[in-house]
């Protein structure tokens, strides 16, 4: 992958945007047009999973599966999954786990999730991954160091990762990855985990409070757009790490947030965290997947809220326009990601059709999944 595609954005923001006052507040005004078009002629299929969690009996089952002589591949971690995959140009995850063997406990955190790298970064290879989000709250599960050996091994396998990084300054710049012809830009943020924040000269992650209502959200958020716009890309996406566990519908506030990126440029809002299905709207022909739950883990699954069904979402562009978003559903299983069985494919076909509904979404059968159309708007 070129670097000029996956390198780490820098510069001042403020050659691409300028600071205006409205009401005690302020806000950016960027060059992008909105919404924006790809590229003419532009055709890909770039897909969207949520919480991958790769630690403890994932990693159990996993580690060592790259050895010379292991029965076991790496990839099977994503099961019957793995051929569609591989048909897309790109895979975007929230990766909620550290890769390293390194690095002490956070002390009282309760959940400690960790993976080796040397089998969950050719994992992630195998996947096609383009861009993982690290805005979340474990990636400081094993401290610094082990956040440190996240960064360098995503880097060393040139996969983009934002969202997190060895002081504020990096915790807070986009990145752009390559997905087949399109340069795609990524924003990562997390309103979780406070404690994990990064600093002025401590590791941590991208944390905001997620509410546009706040000079400071509006501000540091209009810089990281402003950034990610002056390499022009062909897509944004903003992957958000936000609200509370085991909720199903989003907060009045996640939905005006996610509306006003949209309002500034953002081409996709890409959640996650509640480790279960919620809608998605879209908006401007713009799609908000206000979240896609868990992709793969070893959770236990909670009576009556299937967190163990989900889906893997995907965006296609067709001559150079947003075209549709495809909804796959899938199932987790022994450590692993499959292609859902008929009958839970169909309780997350309607569990989507129900939970987008409040939004207006159109939403259409297509195949074993489910089809949203979008239009420029």
């Amino acid at each position: 992958m070129p670097a000029s595609r996956r390198a780490v954005l820098a510069g001042s923001a403020a050659s691409v945007a300028a600071l205006v006052g409205t009401g005690g507040g302020v806000r950016w005004r960027t060059r992008r047009s909105v919404p924006a078009r790809v590229h003419e002629d532009a055709d890909a299929w770039l897909g969207f999973g949520g919480d991958a969690m790769l630690g403890r009996s994932v990693d159990d089952r996993w580690a060592g599966s790259e050895s010379a002589g292991s029965s076991r591949d790496p990839a099977g971690v994503w099961g019957s999954t793995l051929p569609a995959l591989g048909d897309l140009d790109g895979l975007v995850l929230n990766l909620e786990c550290t890769l390293s063997t390194r690095g002490e406990r956070t002390p009282d955190r309760g959940y400690y999730f960790r993976a080796d790298p040397g089998w969950a970064v050719p994992a992630l290879e195998a996947a096609g991954t383009a861009a993982v989000s690290l805005a979340n709250n474990h990636l400081l599960d094993f401290g610094p160091t082990a956040l440190s050996d996240t960064v360098d091994a995503l880097d060393d396998a040139r996969i983009a990762a934002v969202g997190a990084g060895r002081d504020r300054a990096a915790a807070f710049e986009p990145t752009v990855a390559s997905a087949g012809a399109l340069d795609v830009g990524v924003i990562a943020l997390t309103d979780q985990s406070s404690s994990y924040r990064a600093g002025p000269d401590d590791p941590g992650t991208a944390w905001l409070r997620l509410d546009p209502g706040r000079s400071e959200t509006r501000t540091r958020v209009g810089a990281m757009l402003a950034a990610v716009y002056a390499r022009d890309p062909d897509l944004v996406v903003a992957s958000l790490h936000w609200g509370p566990n085991w909720e199903s519908r989003p907060s009045a506030t996640q939905r005006r947030f996610a509306r006003w990126l949209i309002d500034r440029g953002v081409d996709v809002v890409h959640g996650h965290s509640a480790h279960v299905l919620q809608g998605i709207e879209v908006y401007r022909g713009r799609p908000i997947c206000y979240d896609l739950g868990d992709y793969v883990d070893d959770y236990v699954v909670e009576e009556g809220l299937h967190n163990d069904r989900s889906v893997r979402v995907e965006l296609v562009v067709a001559d150079g326009r947003l075209d549709r978003l495809d909804v796959l559903p899938v199932e987790i299983a022994d450590e692993r990601v499959r292609r859902a069985p008929d009958e839970v494919a169909a309780w997350v076909r309607e569990r989507v059709r129900t939970l987008s509904a409040a939004f207006g979404t159109s939403v259409e059968r297509r195949g074993r999944g489910l089809s949203v159309p979008l239009a420029d708007g």
